[in-house]
């Protein structure tokens, strides 16, 4: 007796079969290129000339344009933000260090560098394939759009900022720390030329 009890939820049709391959396949590329930051950031570059290009060739689209200019601030809030906020909780996990005295704990972003990238590269996807459905093309004023994100930037940015001077913390790491050692005076035994 086929198809009793358990066996129908591991017969998938053909069409959920191919689509379950077409999605691993997808997802086995995608993890390939986790170690390659750089080269991901310049095809993300070159997703996002080749939309402002488009945006500017039918010079239309511009609400588009800011709910993705939003969309990306939302992401690097994220990314600039500390997994656990010293403001919002007091937690048993790591957390950054408010004196010199306290314990060094790393910076662990809200939102990782790679699904930064992602979410950042399919929202340029997606924005540049609505730039081809005329009925996402409301006509608005784009220079009060424009003037009204740049507004929001600067005090978002702000707001950042204050939050990393005051909990002390930069969000990048600008490659291993080298300490100076013993100084090059110390090293000559104390002979004087």
């Amino acid at each position: 007796m086929e198809g009793v009890g358990g066996d129908t939820a591991s017969m998938a049709s053909p069409v959920q079969q191919q689509a379950h391959e077409a999605w691993r396949l997808y997802q086995y590329y995608l993890d390939k290129t986790t170690p390659y930051a750089m080269y991901r950031w310049i095809g993300t570059l070159v997703i996002a000339a080749i939309y402002c290009l488009r945006v500017y060739y039918v010079q239309g689209f511009y609400i588009i344009s800011y709910a993705l200019g939003i969309y990306i601030l939302n992401l690097l809030i994220g990314f600039l933000s500390p997994l656990v906020d010293p403001e919002l909780e007091a937690s048993d996990g790591p957390m950054l260090p408010t004196k010199g005295s306290d314990e060094f704990k790393p910076f662990i972003r809200r939102l990782p560098e790679f699904k930064f990238w992602y979410s950042m590269t399919k929202a340029f996807s997606i924005a540049f394939a609505m730039t081809f459905f005329s009925f996402f093309d409301v006509p608005v004023f784009w220079p009060i759009l424009l003037c009204y994100w740049i507004v929001l930037f600067v005090l978002t940015m702000r707001r950042q900022i204050t939050h990393m001077i005051k909990y002390k913390y930069i969000p990048f790491s600008l490659g291993k720390q080298k300490y100076g050692g013993k100084s090059s005076s110390s090293t000559s035994g104390g002979r004087s030329d």
